[in-house]
Formats: C-alpha cells, structure tokens, sequence
C-alpha cells in the first residue's frame, strides 16, 4: 500500500483459537483425526460413513461433520478436488488433529493395477495446484509408520495393496490419453485429485498423514468409471470402498 501500511490477512493467519469459535468446538470435541473422502457421490459416501459414527452432527462448516468412533473424536468429510480437500485439512490440523486420512478412488497407470486393489502411496506427486503453497517440492511424502499399518490391515482383510507414487492431478476433465501415456511412462502408479493435497497440508501442520485409494479406472485399456464392472469385479470395488473406511477407523482406533 502507499501508506506503508496494510491490514491484510489471509487465511492462512487466522489463529487456531478463531477456527475453534467459528467451528462452535468445545475443547472435549476436538477432533483427533480427519477423514477425507474424494468422490462426486457426496450424499452416498456421506450416509455410508456416518453410519458407522457415534453422536453425528454437522459443524457450523457445511458437509463437515462430527462424530465419535468408540468415544474418540472424529470429523469426517466428502470433500471433491484440491480446492475443498485443502478446507478440511487445513482446519483441522489448525486445531490440532493427530492424523489425516484420505480415502476416494485413483485411476490405475499400470497394467498390473486392477479395479479393486488399493494404492497406499508413499509419496504424491503435487500437480494439483494446492500443495506447493504449503512447501512442497515436486513430490510430498506421506507418513511411512501410518502407511505401513494401512497396508498391513488391508492385506490382512484379503485386499491387494500397492505402494508408490500417485499422480494428484486438478481434474479428471483436464487430462488426456497422451497424458495417462506420459504418467505411465514416468512411473506413476495412480492418479486423483486430493492426495498431495492432504499429504502436503498435514505436513505444514506436523501432522502425519495416510492416503487410501481404491482403483476405478483402468486408464491405460481406457476404462472409466462410466464402463460397468463384471460383476465379480464390482464387488471387489465395493469391498474395497468399504475396507478403506474400515481401516482408517482402526488407524484412530490406535491414536
């Protein structure tokens, strides 16, 4: 400004005590994690998800919601993209929150990838727009202890598991079949749209951080979503979906 002189603030200044007040938190309902869900199917994800919750309420935040899971604190959310996905994670490591889960769905970038199977990721990459403005670089890691007891109880429920690296990307529209060739090419395991994202703001915060990603698409044979499963496919798909929420329950289980 001319005068020198600038009440600016951003977001990104706002104190944890404001976040608190604005979310109407009492300090016993602080939650200990975040779960957040990618996925268009907001209303089905949400019902599937709170079912499994204790004393569900929505917060002052729309589609942000409180619950308990055997009387721990736990605030879940359906939240689509970068842009939203940042919302949730940003306020609740704010406020404290000792872990960050991301569940949704990828699309598979290599053949040995079937619908059904998980990716846990070690890393993501940040081409998504989000994760650079808090600090990272090309790639931003997830928590290794965290991710090793997400693949340990997905393989032990039956569920095949996959580490390395996923592609966060900013929309499923932007992309094309030279690109998925490149990301093949490059080593990408998966691709979606919040992972970097979850990593790259739990870790601004120091709170370590999961991502949990069952695959859909078959990018590579150029199988969408919109192409139905075999039948026996599609459950594999269902279950995974279910398995994903039921483990990130055990992992604040183990808080």
């Amino acid at each position: 400004m001319s005068d020198g002189v600038s009440a600016a603030r951003s977001i990104l200044d706002m104190s944890p005590d404001a976040w608190q007040h604005a979310l109407q938190l009492p300090d016993d309902d602080l939650p200990i994690a975040v779960i957040s869900e990618g996925s268009w199917w907001r209303e089905q994800r949400t019902r599937w998800r709170l079912g499994a919750l204790d004393g569900v309420r929505e917060l002052t935040f729309p589609d942000m919601f409180l619950g308990r899971w055997r009387d721990r604190p736990v605030v879940y959310c359906c939240a689509y993209g970068a842009p939203r996905t940042v919302e949730v994670v940003h306020l609740f490591g704010a406020l404290g929150a000792r872990l960050a889960i991301q569940i949704g769905t990828c699309g598979g970038l290599q053949g040995v990838l079937q619908p059904g199977d998980v990716v846990v990721p070690d890393k993501a990459a940040c081409q998504e727009g989000i994760a650079r403005i808090y600090g990272a670089g090309d790639h931003t890691p997830a928590n290794p202890e965290w991710s090793d007891r997400a693949r340990s109880l997905l393989t032990t429920r039956g569920h095949t598991v996959h580490k390395g690296t996923n592609l966060t990307w900013f929309s499923i529209f932007a992309q094309s079949g030279a690109m998925v060739e490149a990301w093949h090419d490059a080593g990408y395991l998966s691709v979606d749209m919040e992972t970097a994202t979850t990593l790259a703001v739990s870790r601004y915060f120091d709170m370590p951080a999961v991502s949990m990603l069952v695959v859909w698409d078959e990018l590579l044979q150029g199988r969408s979503f919109l192409d139905p499963l075999e039948p026996a496919a599609q459950r594999r798909l269902d279950d995974a979906n279910e398995a994903v929420f039921e483990v990130a329950l055990d992992l604040v289980q183990a808080l």
